[in-house]
């Protein structure tokens, strides 16, 4: 193997391991690649409903994404396994930056559009298990959760880069047709990226199976998926808590897909603007996102995690049934500032109204998305972290395609602000329900709903103090000793 890493390992931190010039050149790869993948999601929307004016085409869309993800994970690591690691991150890019060539010069034609995407889809799904496999490759172990760390980051942020600002930002200054040709450059530049990388060829004593072999390991591995799958059903159904994680994040996953599916019609419809514009729910969204997670940082520990995203499902159903309504909304509060003292109606306006709940939006979202995501890696035991993991991402993707299948052809048949409005008494009906069924907030969750360093205080349950029940958010202290000396009475006793 050629370019291999020094072995010695070397404190972790971001900046040691992008001095490693192979990782630094895969996580450049990386970074082109997410930040491409989340600029065309938002110019395919764009595109595909200028051209058709149908929610559902839009919806077909979103499927194109994640149908092949689902339906290919699967056995693609097999097959990533028996083929040199960096074949693998050139060839697939050289494949989706052609694909996206032939989405350019056909865009005018709708089935072009979905089986190019149809293609980009089920190639990243080999780009992937290459791309993790090649970290350890080029990482020291003491680097690794450096660099996984780097890369989820990235991963994370990409989103917001590519969809939020950069996809919305280019359709608006050079057209979507000029975002799909920078695309498919990006990822020519990872390909570019991906040949300097050091050759990983199979494993195995240097006898390639053959092509029976691969399609048994393949069957092999389809079986193992539904196994996983069982067990994965099996521990949901006895852990409760693990179960409503679960439903957290699937409406989270959900609201992503329907936004994504009638972003366009709302701008047209109810805004007055061009389908690329829905920039203007886009952006202030992405910008709440970011508000949320620093907000969570600093103030996070003073309430229960559960009572942080049961208060942030009924905040965004409340806020999604106002930007349903954002027009009568207007002229309600320009008509009452017209009568006012001070006279604020030129400040009034649906655009204003629109921006303002948007960014409020993101910020509800950031509070239920990653704190559910982290009760969930809470929960989880070690020894069945990963196998369990694997399965409720695959069931959320899962989850995630009903809404997007139905939402686009209702809101075809009634408008997107009455589907936006029932799918905010949805979401805000499962915050209240959440509240009913799980009840107050037990120690035990309590103590896992504060940092380390200040687990000897529990967050107040603010839903036990309306209800009297002032033992269930009593402070909660471990074994320790008073300044005294004798033994705090208090302690495992909340």
């Amino acid at each position: 193997m050629t370019g291999a890493v020094a072995p010695v390992n070397r404190p972790s931190s971001g900046a040691t391991v992008l001095r490693n010039r192979p990782f630094l050149l895969l996580w450049l790869a990386q970074a082109s690649t997410q930040i491409g993948g989340n600029m065309v999601i938002y110019g395919l929307t764009v595109i595909i409903f200028a051209g058709t004016r149908s929610n559902a085409a839009v919806s077909a869309l979103l499927l194109t994404f994640l149908v092949p993800a689902v339906i290919f994970s699967a056995v693609a690591g097999v097959y990533v396994d028996r083929i040199d690691k960096r074949v693998v991150l050139v060839v697939t890019n050289l494949l989706r930056a052609a694909a996206f060539l032939a989405i350019f010069f056909g865009s005018d034609y709708i089935v072009v559009v979905y089986a190019m995407n149809i293609l980009v889809s089920t190639v990243t799904t080999f780009f992937g298990p290459a791309e993790a496999a090649m970290i350890p490759i080029l990482v020291p172990r003491g680097q690794l959760l450096a660099a996984n760390g780097l890369f989820t980051l990235t991963m994370n942020g990409s989103f917001a880069l590519g969809f939020a600002l950069l996809g919305p930002l280019i359709v608006t200054i050079a057209g979507p047709t000029s975002l799909i040709l920078l695309v498919a450059a990006l990822y020519l530049v990872a390909a570019a990226f991906c040949t300097t990388l050091p050759s990983v060829p199979p494993t195995g004593g240097g006898v390639r199976p053959g092509a029976r072999l691969r399609v048994v390991e393949a069957e092999q591995a389809v079986g193992s998926t539904f196994a996983q799958l069982r067990e994965g059903l099996i521990y949901i159904r006895d852990h409760r808590n693990i179960s409503w994680s679960l439903i957290y994040l699937g409406i989270t996953a959900s609201l992503i897909g329907v936004l994504g599916v009638m972003g366009p019609a709302f701008a047209a419809t109810a805004l007055g603007l061009q389908p690329k514009d829905f920039v203007v729910v886009v952006l202030p969204l992405g910008f709440g996102i970011v508000a949320g997670i620093l907000g969570l940082n600093s103030y996070g520990r003073f309430l229960p995690r559960r009572r942080i995203i049961e208060a942030g499902l009924i905040m965004l159903g409340t806020l999604l049934m106002m930007l349903a309504v954002a027009n009568p909304l207007t002229r309600f509060l320009q008509g009452h500032s017209a009568t006012s003292i001070v006279d604020l109606s030129s400040l009034v306006s649906l655009l204003t109204i629109v921006v303002f709940i948007a960014f409020f939006v993101g910020i509800a979202y950031a509070i239920v998305a990653i704190p559910a995501q982290t009760q969930l890696q809470e929960d989880l035991p070690e020894d069945v972290r990963g196998r369990v993991f694997g399965v409720l991402n695959m069931l959320v993707s899962v989850a995630s395609f009903l809404p997007i299948i139905v939402v686009g052809p209702i809101a075809d048949l009634v408008g997107t602000a009455p589907v936006i409005f029932a799918i905010g008494v949805l979401v805000g009906i499962g915050g209240i329900s959440s509240i009913l069924q799980r009840g107050p907030i037990r120690p035990a969750e309590a103590i896992q709903s504060v940092s380390p360093e200040t687990r000897h205080v529990a967050p107040v349950d603010p839903v036990a103090v309306l209800s009297g029940e002032l033992s269930v958010h009593a402070p909660v202290r471990p074994a320790t000793r008073t300044a005294a000396g004798g033994d705090d009475p208090a302690a495992g006793h909340s």
